[in-house]
């Protein structure tokens, strides 16, 4: 019986360690890929910690995937064995339900995320629906493509589905595994970018990453700094705060947006008269589709954004993981293979 090395967490909370389990073919409309790189991501810890209601334990984190197909399940069209593929939030849809129907695949009933629903990257060898499957460009490695899966495509496409115009204000909250993303990508799209962080201390990295902007959310109100700036047409909310977010929105300029892409389950601090005065709106923007994380990683390439990432073994994704849980991780963990 052939075995490979995975991270396993046997209940909430509990530690990651490494086991061999058993390495399985893949069903109908499946493929077995063999795992180069994977992102240690910050949602990651809501899922070890058992944040997500209904978890079969144990779990083996990880969805920012890259790595190349070996094994290949009946059904599966259009891929073949040695293809370099990335999986990412997004790891398969039904296509059957009727928000597939319409085309809203991020809002299928039975979406499903690895490490969720299956075993995630943190491991050698994974099993993911064909339908979750990204193309990576020849132009990037296994490491650089592993972080587009998530942090990557979440704030590519979450800045593309605004109504901001190149020239535009648009700010950045949080500078951190998304944030620095974000920056990169809101400059490469020729917004004029503005960092928003707690404190000095990523004042010279969000420079260096391309923000023309930064504001220290500490020294002063956030809001009436991008006020003086003119206003933000968008704010893209990557830090995991809901007071931090409620702080912007008096920065934002008329008929402005917030787009929520940090995950907390704390409510908003935002009075329907701010919105309704100024015309503003807010939204969440969940991640994107296998073929809007082929599309960011065709940006990527096109315009030189990159993450900047941390490589760990395998063997030490606990000190990985501990890394992102503590902040320390500058900007992005990956785990390689």
């Amino acid at each position: 019986m052939a075995t490979h090395t995975a991270v396993h967490v046997e209940s909430a909370g509990q530690p990651l360690t490494l086991v061999q389990v058993e390495t399985e073919s893949p069903p109908p409309g499946h493929v077995r890929i063999a795992v180069a790189a994977c992102g240690v991501c910050g949602t990651d810890h809501g899922i070890v910690s058992g944040g997500f209601p209904g978890l079969a334990w144990p779990v083996t984190p990880g969805h920012e995937i890259a790595g190349t197909l070996v094994e290949i399940g009946d059904g599966v069209e259009g891929f073949e064995v040695g293809d370099r593929v990335a999986v990412g939030w997004f790891g398969g849809n039904c296509t059957r339900c009727i928000p597939c129907r319409k085309g809203q695949f991020m809002q299928c009933v039975a979406l499903q995320v690895p490490s969720l629903h299956y075993a995630g990257g943190y491991a050698e060898s994974v099993i993911t629906p064909a339908t979750a499957l990204a193309r990576i460009p020849d132009e990037l490695s296994f490491v650089e493509a592993a972080p587009m899966g998530c942090a990557g495509v979440t704030t590519f496409n979450g800045l593309r589905n605004t109504r901001a115009k190149a020239g535009d204000l648009v700010a950045i909250l949080g500078i951190g595994g998304l944030g620095h993303l974000g920056v990169q990508f809101a400059r490469a799209m020729g917004f004029e970018t503005v960092a928003i962080a707690r404190g000095a201390a990523k004042a010279d990295d969000a420079r260096e990453l391309g923000a023309h902007h930064y504001i220290d959310s500490t020294a002063g109100d956030p809001a009436a700094e991008l006020q003086k700036l003119g206003g933000a047409v968008v704010v893209l909310a990557t830090a995991a705060s809901s007071s931090a977010m409620g702080q912007t929105v008096g920065g934002l300029a008329p008929q402005g947006e917030l787009v929520t892409i940090g995950v907390t389950p704390e409510p908003l601090p935002i009075s329907p008269l701010d919105l309704i005065t100024a015309g503003l709106s807010v939204s969440g923007h969940p991640s994107g589709t296998a073929r809007d994380v082929e599309e960011t990683m065709a940006f990527a390439v096109q315009s030189g954004v990159r993450a900047v990432v941390q490589e760990r073994p395998l063997a030490e994704a606990a000190d990985a993981y501990a890394e992102m849980e503590s902040g320390r991780a500058r900007y992005r963990m990956v785990l390689t293979v």
